[in-house]
């Protein structure tokens, strides 16, 4: 038994085994429990590790979390350390992990985690898209009407996306992607990463629907869409400039930062709008 229980959260690789963090090992050797949520993908990656795994594994998927969550939180409170793996990648992201985090943190157990790989930072770094904003959407809804109404409140959305999608949903969905955003919207399908078969094909989602549709897509996917364009206000003419200027003005503000605001708001550089106040 350990000194002070604590559920620890583990990166696992998304594929290759190589990635696996030396933490990664030293925890599967050394909790008490590993909850995994494929007990026989846990043995093989131990396998592949060539660690022993000396705890007691116990399963912990979406269909057991609800009743399993609370005998692990028994657990941890003993003074035990549990170790929670998913299939890849980190758990709670759009993989179990959430419910028993939530319920540890609850009751005061420590929570920590193992960083490892994501099959979200992974695609984003690899699509060619920019990165230094993103929207992580996970699944979008299996049934066509939610998954359009889901995508029409995401249209406009100026930060790049990441969805999470199935093999026999993702032809679908892509045509609902180049319906609701775009034909010409630049997208990377990600497919098996890190994997043998790794594919990464970075196409306008036009180009990736057709290519679903002629196709049969196979493995985990992770799908990374570029954000909405995002378009400059229309430039107004001088007078409607100096009567927005005006209006800071008397409404209190210097007149230095009432042409910095009016400059700003309508992406113009803030001597063009002195020059023109000026005039």
């Amino acid at each position: 038994m350990s000194e002070a229980g604590r559920l620890i959260l583990l990166g696992a690789p998304l594929g290759n085994p190589a990635d696996a963090s030396a933490r990664l090992r030293e925890v599967l050797a050394s909790a008490d429990v590993v909850a995994a949520e494929d007990t026989r993908r846990l043995t093989r990656l131990a396998r592949d590790l060539d660690i022993t795994v000396g705890g007691r594994i116990v399963s912990y998927f979406e269909g057991n979390e609800e009743r399993r969550t609370p005998e692990l939180v028994e657990v941890i409170m003993s003074g035990y350390t549990v170790a929670l793996v998913t299939d890849g990648g980190m758990p709670s992201v759009s993989d179990p992990g959430y419910r028993l985090v939530r319920a540890a943190l609850d009751v005061g157990a420590p929570v920590t985690v193992a960083p490892g790989p994501s099959a979200v930072t992974t695609a984003l770094a690899v699509s060619g898209l920019p990165c230094d904003r993103f929207c992580f959407e996970g699944f979008l809804p299996r049934t066509p009407g939610a998954r359009r109404s889901r995508l029409r409140a995401l249209a406009a959305e100026e930060r790049t996306l990441v969805f999470f999608e199935a093999p026999h949903r993702i032809g679908a969905a892509l045509t609902d992607l180049a319906e609701t955003f775009g034909a010409d919207r630049p997208a990377a399908l990600c497919r098996e990463l890190t994997k043998t078969y790794e594919e990464v094909l970075r196409r306008p989602l036009g180009e990736l629907a057709r290519w679903a549709a002629d196709g049969d897509p196979r493995g985990e996917i992770t799908l990374v869409v570029a954000g909405a364009p995002v378009t400059a206000p229309e430039r107004p003419d001088d007078d409607t400039l100096r009567a927005a200027v005006a209006e800071r003005e008397a409404a209190g503000r210097s007149r230095r930062d009432a042409i910095t605001d009016v400059a700003t708001e309508y992406a113009l550089r803030r001597r063009d709008v002195y020059t023109i106040v000026h005039s």
